[in-house]
């Protein structure tokens, strides 16, 4: 089976994935016309097999009230990393490169990866791994912040797969990666 890896993230207009202390309080702005809405969160989860993300995103979640995720969430980090005891059995920390990372889950039996966090997201991009963005981007400009993209070296190519609107301004769209069009680095 082909090993797939995606992103699913939501961005402001101006491209920040959260503020450049890493707040993401600009995510709703307050907007509860769509409270029951999931922005296809729930069908995407369904399709992963595990998540991989960043320290700093796994951080930032531990900071919920909830830990949201009922897959296999492997944090990569090079710092020591104590993980909460009720989350020891669904938390794994690694370290290495995007592909050994891949590699070494799919040999375990994961074949979908749920890709999260700015820089985590930037590194598995230039190796050439990601194959699928849903791009929610949120009516907002907070002018500074993380961004999702840094540099890439040369132009990666999207084709276009869909676009959805909803009530409150946010706008989703689906892009497929084109491979050939990525320089692995």
């Amino acid at each position: 089976m082909n090993t797939k890896c995606s992103v699913f993230i939501a961005t402001s207009v101006d491209g920040f994935i959260a503020r450049t202390d890493g707040e993401l309080d600009w995510l709703t702005g307050g907007e509860t016309s769509e409270v029951d809405e999931d922005y296809g969160y729930q069908n995407f989860i369904d399709t992963v097999d595990a998540l991989i993300m960043g320290r700093n995103t796994f951080d930032k979640v531990l900071t919920f009230e909830e830990w949201p995720y009922s897959k296999k969430v492997i944090v990569l980090t090079n710092r020591s990393l104590k993980i909460p005891e009720k989350l020891s059995e669904a938390v794994v920390i690694m370290s290495g490169s995007p592909q050994e990372i891949v590699d070494q889950f799919s040999n375990e039996g994961f074949h979908h990866f749920y890709i999260d966090g700015g820089k985590t997201i930037q590194n598995f991009l230039k190796a050439g791994l990601i194959q699928e963005i849903i791009l929610t981007r949120i009516p907002v400009i907070i002018g500074s912040g993380i961004p999702l993209f840094g540099p890439v070296g040369n132009d990666i190519k999207l084709e276009h797969v869909s676009t959805r609107s909803f009530k409150n301004g946010f706008v989703q769209s689906k892009y497929n990666v084109i491979p050939d069009t990525i320089q692995r680095h």
